[in-house]
């Protein structure tokens, strides 16, 4: 009986170590399998003090995202939720304001969810113009400030760097970026994801 009780705890307190990540295609490892993608690759790194959940979808708007949060979050009871969206609402040239009010009601229901939640910054590429750009960009400090909540860098900044590491649309990581990204996401992510408390 006592074991059987020490297994129910331990097994609650691994399931509130988890870290779940809500995105698109640049984290559900776009035309790859989904153990080659980036979150998988942080899960391995971080087994068994943290387990990492990827929700990402491939082509889902912060709309959609939103729509799945409610199920994941009862699913998996997350300790922190990554929120990487918004690249697909600004390439198809969704309003800001809009973005940014479907943002703040993702994160208003990780919060209330008893969840940490920790949001990327997502940069458009340049052909979208400097107005649309500046104000699309400006939503994930803003956010950040309003709910001082951590604002990640946004991965692709890096990536882009080098042409070995993207496909060749232009837009997404390639399978070789990925142990780079989850390395980079692993130093990033390190001082958040804390298991003292």
């Amino acid at each position: 009986m006592p074991f059987l009780l020490l297994a129910l705890l331990t097994f609650r307190a691994a399931a509130a170590d988890t870290l779940l990540i809500l995105g698109d295609s640049l984290s559900a490892g776009y035309r790859m399998s989904a153990s080659a993608a980036w979150p998988a690759l942080l899960n391995n790194k971080w087994q068994p003090d943290t387990n990492v959940v990827n929700a990402s979808i491939s082509g889902d708007t912060a709309d959609q995202a939103l729509a799945r949060l409610p199920v994941l979050l009862k699913q998996h009871k997350p300790r922190w939720v990554l929120i990487e969206l918004g690249g697909n609402d600004g390439l198809r040239g969704f309003a800001p304001a809009d973005i940014e009010a479907t943002l703040r009601k993702t994160i208003d229901a990780v919060k209330a969810a008893n969840a940490q939640p920790m949001l990327m910054q997502i940069k458009l590429p340049a052909n979208y113009g400097r107005r649309y750009n500046a104000a699309f960009s400006a939503i994930y400090p803003q956010l950040s400030e309003q709910y001082t909540i951590p604002l990640l860098p946004f991965f692709m900044e890096e990536v882009y760097l080098k042409s070995e590491w993207m496909q060749e649309d232009g837009i997404h990581p390639s399978q070789a970026a990925q142990p780079f990204i989850a390395d980079w996401m692993a130093e990033k992510l390190a001082p958040l994801v804390k298991h003292d408390s």
